[in-house]
């Protein structure tokens, strides 16, 4: 199982994204900002670790790892202020704090289906993980027919100066949902693609996301006769 973890956004990153975004103006307090996107990336890094954890307990008690690998991310300026946007609010600490909890997030990639609710379970069953927000689009697939289990947590994270909670967002989906996802993203933002070519594959990748989750549903059953 790998993690991939992105580099840590330094403050002359984020400083640079908010000028080419043009709203550097309307932070109230650029070193929050970047506290903020500190304490989150350390939050992913705590839940990153948590979920290495359980997969090696997993691996040498029952000879079985659910975890594929994993991604770690962290939300970009532009899409910070995007979703910000979206939802009618200025760029102000306040709205950061009390409105995106996306900031920080992991892509867990499962290999099987059941291995997406074991590893939500066990992940939320700890004792320092509060679960903030659970979405289900795997037993309620959104229309374009993705699927995936996105939940919010928060994590205690130690700094010298006193211990905060702080979100991080975990989407969990198998090998083939986030095949599909990825195909689907490129479709959906790959802007030079002829609007026809676009209809007619957004359409086939409707059918083939039911059929994904069937073959996946019955490789899984495979799987656990073999046990």
């Amino acid at each position: 199982m790998i993690l991939e973890r992105n580099n840590f956004l330094n403050v002359k990153q984020i400083e640079q994204q908010l000028k080419q975004s043009q709203q550097k103006s309307r932070i109230d307090d650029f070193k929050a900002l970047v506290k903020i996107f500190q304490l989150c990336h350390s939050g992913a890094n705590e839940i990153g670790t948590k979920l290495e954890n359980l997969d090696d307990e997993y691996s040498m008690n029952y000879d079985h790892n659910p975890i594929h690998h994993m991604e770690e991310r962290m939300k970009s300026i532009g899409s910070l202020i995007g979703k910000l946007d979206r939802k009618g609010l200025d760029l102000t600490i306040e709205n950061v704090r009390n409105h995106i909890y996306d900031i920080a997030g992991i892509r867990v990639i499962t290999n099987y289906i059941d291995d997406i609710y074991r590893i939500k379970e066990a992940l939320i069953d700890q004792s320092d993980v509060t679960l903030i927000r659970r979405k289900d689009y795997i037993k309620n697939p959104k229309p374009s027919g993705y699927r995936s289990l996105h939940i919010v947590v928060s994590i205690p994270v130690f700094q010298s100066t006193g211990v905060e909670d702080v979100p991080v967002e975990v989407q969990i989906r198998t090998i083939g949902m986030d095949m599909w996802a990825s195909l689907e993203h490129k479709l959906r933002y790959k802007t030079n693609v002829d609007p026809k070519k676009v209809k007619e594959h957004t359409g086939n990748l409707q059918k083939y996301a039911t059929e994904l989750y069937d073959i996946e549903s019955r490789m899984q059953e495979i799987f656990k006769d073999l046990q």
